[in-house]
């Protein structure tokens, strides 16, 4: 039988996995000079949309697109956030083709995008 006590721990504990950030280890990520870099952000694009090899940081980034987009970011950092935003209406914005492909990969029925374009362009 189940005690309360230990229901009551096991749903902390789902509760505080759910509720864990993503790492934070390039938070400090330069995004300006790959943004208008037009050979460097081409590599992240490729990375990301599984094209070509990945630099470290769009490897790692790559990895959360899916959940981000899904939860509108929940488990980023302040900093993800900013760098989410600002990356994605570059990106959107300079190179909407690569957004779409982009949109297309990880959200096919775009089941999300309503609810993310309005994350996006929040503040």
């Amino acid at each position: 039988m189940i005690r309360p006590y230990h229901l009551l721990c096991v749903l902390v504990v789902v509760s505080l996995a759910r509720s864990q950030k993503y790492q934070s280890k390039y938070d400090n990520i330069d995004v300006d000079s790959i943004l208008t870099n037009r050979r460097v952000l081409k590599s992240y694009l490729r990375c990301i949309l599984d094209e070509g090899p990945c630099p470290p940081p769009a490897r790692e980034f790559r990895t959360h697109i899916p959940d981000a987009i899904s939860n509108n970011c929940a488990r980023c950092t302040d900093a993800q956030v900013n760098i989410i935003r600002k990356t994605s209406r570059f990106i959107m914005r300079n190179n909407p083709d690569d957004w779409e492909r982009i949109s297309k990969k990880f959200d096919p029925q775009r089941k999300y995008r309503a609810n993310f374009i309005k994350f996006l362009n929040a503040q």
